[in-house]
C-alpha cells in the first residue's frame, strides 16, 4: 500500500525526487543483466584508495541586462559567474584540502548580439557570449553548460592523475577514467517495476547490481547512504554512473567502492539541509565556491558603474 512522507530536504533545496508530475519511468534502452540475472542487494567493499576527489561547481545570476535596440526593442541578457572546483581527501594521511579552484564570469545576451559588456573592475571581468533564443531559460543554460563542461575538465585532469573522481551531477565527459557521476536527485525511475523494489530494500552501504543505459552509453547503480527517521524507502538513496569504455571489472570494483566510501562522508540533518545526500567534502567545496565568486552586492555595484561610465 502507498504512503505519504513528508521529505527531510529543506524545501528551497527542492526535493530529492526531483521530477514534475511523478517519477516517470526513463525511455532509454536499460540492461539490468550485465552484472548478474537475479537481482538483490550487494555490500560495498572498500578497496583502500588513497586519493579521491570530490569535484564540484556553483553558479549565480548576478544580474539581468536588456539590450535597448531603437529598431529590434529590448534584448533581454543575464550576467552569471560559476566557480568549479575539488576537495581533495588523501585518505592515508587523514586531510583534505580544496583544489583547483576556476572562477568565470559571463554575460549572455539573446538573439545572436555581437554586443560586448563594458569593461567591469572585477578579477576576472565578464566574457560576453550569445545564443539565438530569447527564452530567459536558454540563456541561463548557456551559462549552466560552461560550468558543467568546466567541471568535466576538471575531473578528467583529476582521473588522469590517479585520483578516484566522485563528480556531483551525471557525467559530461565520458572518457574511459575512475571517474563517477554522483546524482542526488532522481528525475526518472530507470527499472522496471520489480528491480524497484531491491532499491527500496537496500541497507546502508550496499548498492544494487549493475545496469546499462544503453542511450547514453554509460554504467549505472543505486546506492544507499543512510536511512533516517520517517524516510520512505528510496531516502538515502543516490545513483552513480561511470562510463560504459570501461571494463565491467573495473566497474564492478568502483561500483563497490563507491558503496563502502560515500555512505562515511554522508551529512547529517541537523548540519546540512540536503542530508544525507548532498556529502560532506562537497558541502564545504560549495561554501569556498561561493566564497570566491565574491558578495552579489559588490558585484552587481560593479556591473552598474561599468555601464554608467559606457553611457556617460
Amino acid at each position: 500500500m502507498a504512503r505519504i512522507f513528508v521529505e527531510g530536504w529543506s524545501p528551497e533545496y527542492g526535493s530529492p525526487l526531483d521530477q514534475d508530475e511523478t517519477l516517470a519511468p526513463t525511455e532509454g534502452s536499460v540492461d539490468t543483466s550485465v552484472e548478474m540475472q537475479d537481482w538483490a542487494p550487494i555490500p560495498g567493499v572498500d578497496d583502500g584508495c588513497e586519493r579521491i576527489a570530490f569535484v564540484d561547481g556553483v553558479r549565480r545570476i548576478d544580474a539581468r541586462l536588456t539590450l535597448d535596440d531603437p529598431l529590434e526593442g529590448p534584448v533581454p541578457g543575464i550576467c552569471g559567474t560559476f566557480a568549479v572546483g575539488a576537495t581533495v581527501w588523501e585518505r592515508t594521511e587523514r586531510r583534505s584540502s580544496v583544489e583547483r579552484i576556476r572562477l568565470e564570469r559571463w554575460a549572455v545576451l539573446a538573439g545572436g548580439r555581437p554586443e560586448l559588456l563594458p569593461a567591469v573592475d572585477l578579477e576576472p571581468s565578464y566574457a560576453t557570449t550569445t545564443t539565438a533564443s530569447h527564452d530567459p531559460y536558454a540563456q541561463v543554460m548557456e551559462l549552466q553548460t560552461k560550468m558543467r563542461r568546466a567541471e568535466g575538465e576538471t575531473a578528467s585532469d583529476l582521473a588522469a592523475q590517479d585520483c578516484f573522481v566522485v563528480a556531483d551531477g551525471p557525467l559530461n565527459d565520458l572518457r574511459p577514467g575512475p571517474a563517477v557521476g554522483y546524482i542526488k536527485s532522481h528525475r526518472v525511475t530507470y527499472l522496471p517495476p520489480e528491480r524497484n523494489s531491491v532499491v527500496g530494500a537496500l541497507a546502508p552501504g550496499q548498492r544494487t547490481p549493475l545496469f546499462t543505459i544503453a542511450d547514453y552509453k554509460r554504467y549505472s547503480w543505486y546506492v544507499r547512504l543512510a536511512t533516517l527517521a520517517g524516510g520512505h524507502s528510496w531516502t538515502g538513496v543516490v545513483r552513480c554512473e561511470a562510463s560504459g569504455q570501461l571494463p565491467l571489472e573495473q566497474i564492478r570494483t568502483i561500483a563497490d567502492r563507491t558503496a563502502a566510501v560515500l555512505p562515511t562522508v554522508a551529512s547529517e540533518p541537523h548540519v546540512d539541509p540536503r542530508a544525507p545526500q548532498n556529502l560532506v567534502p562537497i558541502a564545504a567545496l560549495e561554501r569556498e565556491l561561493r566564497h570566491r565568486m565574491g558578495d552579489r552586492r559588490l558585484v552587481y555595484r560593479a556591473l552598474r558603474d561599468a555601464v554608467m561610465r559606457e553611457a556617460s
